[in-house]
């Protein structure tokens, strides 16, 4: 081989730097070499500090005062129902709405002016303070997946899930620098009883992380062990700060039932943060169009932080929401469609707008049956509309398939790549003097590489973000290696991420009240499985 063209200096000096192994010298290559070998250590990834590139705005000032008026109207003439709470109906008497029965009604721009005390932005406090995370303002706080019964993985396929399956999830959250929350149901463990397995969810989460979780709202006495358990590992820095949160699901159309609206004033009482979702499916719990879907969905959310104002004014609130269109064909929901997308794009404006922290309605989801490339590309498009419009919580941002009915082990691993991939996206890039790197065309000079300058050393390990599953080789090389999809190579990530988990150290005190806490409150309550 010929030495000295600049083409194949480059080559030899990036094998050595894959490789460690020794190249022959040419030019100015051979100190340089020594170096970059020296140096040549994994890939760091750099902090996510909060979005620096602006939201992107959908909407003009036209349309989101007419999308407000719409919320407006439905809320006057038409009005929301709040099903056996005659206490949520009592507070609005008392706050001047008009109760009919069941049913609520507010003049226009009452139920806004109910919100104003909640505030724009908080923290919630983690059992590791370093994994605190803040709502609002520039932050962006991504969570897995939620409420899937059924899990899958490439070895045991589609299967109902387990208590075991619930706690590796809870386990890879932890593990995973792209995701700042534990998440709450993040799937059903389907082999406990349905009256108990909230206890053994919020034990994983207490026990298994240190990054904030969400707690039980499918029935009031839930809620109350939530908090209660919460309580024995924070004690009364809960009477001061949010460290969890309560996940409110209205009833689309335009009801509360009274375990919800129950559940939402169990923890705005406790001062706990409640993120109120509305949960609408464009042409059966609402209208058809966009613009439709976010005036509903408008409506709903803020008849459920008023309540929580009401309750607790200066309440933590999250102005959540969840849709979807649907193949009007056959029925069938659909994800990542560009509808869909830009109701997320709008709802994060309206949410701004009414000054709470904002819940996007879907990171990376799908109506996809298996971890492929109709999966990533939903998953894609949802989480882009979502992240540039500046939402600032983000479900099921890894993991999420067949409409939610799935958490796949091996599409966690890939959306947690994307995830990666788009905080670094966030952060933008800085045009100081190192960002320019002068120094190095010093020591080089024009047609040589820069490699192993000076500059490059300083930055390599975090310059760009790098993906733990892409395969970015030769064909070649991927053949020989078995010719691995992106999906199977995710299955080797996920075992090896709970083969090194190590969980976090916790009191053994607290931990033994956890437990008593829950064999307790077990024993109290005979199997229920409906």
């Amino acid at each position: 081989m010929r030495l000295g063209s600049q083409k194949e200096l480059l080559a030899l000096e990036t094998l050595n730097a894959i490789t460690d192994m020794p190249a022959p010298q040419g030019r100015r290559s051979s100190a340089r070499r020594g170096r970059l070998s020296r140096h040549n250590a994994p890939s760091e990834s750099t902090p996510f500090t909060g979005r620096k590139i602006p939201a992107y705005d959908l909407l003009d000032e036209t349309a989101l005062a007419c999308i407000e008026s719409q919320a407006n109207w439905i809320l006057d003439k038409i009005g929301v129902e709040f099903r056996g709470d005659q206490t949520a109906l009592d507070l609005f008497a008392q706050a001047g709405a008009q109760v009919d029965g069941e049913r609520v009604r507010f003049e226009p721009g009452h139920v806004r002016a109910l919100c104003a005390t909640a505030p724009s932005e908080f923290q919630l406090h983690a059992r590791d303070p370093a994994k605190t995370v803040t709502l609002g303002g520039d932050n962006v706080v991504l969570m897995p997946g939620y409420g899937s019964p059924f899990v899958s993985d490439l070895a045991k396929g589609r299967r109902y899930a387990t208590l075991k399956d619930f706690r590796n999830f809870v386990k890879l959250a932890y593990s995973a620098p792209a995701l700042h929350h534990s998440g709450g149901t993040v799937v059903e463990p389907t082999d406990i009883p349905v009256n108990k397995r909230h206890l053994d969810m919020m034990l994983a989460h207490l026990t298994l992380s240190t990054k904030p979780f969400m707690g039980s709202v499918t029935a009031p006495s839930r809620a109350r062990d939530s908090i209660e358990m919460a309580r024995l590992v924070f004690g009364d820095v809960m009477d001061r700060f949010a460290v969890m949160q309560g996940n409110i699901n209205v009833n689309s159309p335009l009801i509360y039932d009274d375990t919800m609206s129950s559940a939402l004033r169990i923890y705005a009482e406790a001062g706990q943060c409640v993120c109120v979702s509305p949960a609408i499916f464009a042409g059966a719990m609402g209208p058809l169009s966009p613009a439709a879907v976010a005036a509903q969905t408008l409506a709903e959310a803020m008849v459920g932080i008023a309540l929580a104002q009401l309750v607790r004014p200066g309440c933590p609130v999250v102005f959540g929401s969840f849709h979807s269109t649907m193949n009007l064909r056959t029925g069938a929901l659909t994800f990542g469609s560009p509808e869909a997308n830009m109701t997320t794009m709008a709802l994060t404006q309206l949410g701004r707008r009414l000054g709470v922290p904002v819940r996007s309605g879907g990171g990376q989801i799908t109506a996809s049956n298996a971890p492929d490339g109709q999966a990533m590309q939903d998953s894609t498009g949802a989480m882009w509309s979502t992240l540039l419009s500046g939402a600032h919580q983000v479900w099921h941002a890894a993991g999420w398939l067949e409409g939610g009915l799935v958490m796949s082990y091996e599409k966690f691993i890939m959306d947690l790549d994307h995830c990666g991939a788009m905080l670094k996206l966030l952060q933008g890039f800085a045009t100081d003097d190192e960002a320019f790197g002068r120094d190095a065309y010093h020591e080089t000079g024009p047609g040589e590489n820069f490699l192993s300058t000076s500059h490059t050393l300083r930055h390599y390990t975090t310059a760009n973000f790098e993906p733990r599953i892409s395969d970015a080789g030769p064909f070649e090389t991927w053949s020989e290696n078995g010719a691995l999809t992106a999906d199977q190579r995710a299955t080797a990530r996920w075992h090896q991420m709970l083969n090194d988990y190590q969980q976090p150290e916790m009191q053994p005190g607290i931990q033994a009240a956890l437990e008593d806490f829950v064999s307790e409150r077990k024993a109290q309550m005979p199997d229920e499985w409906y």
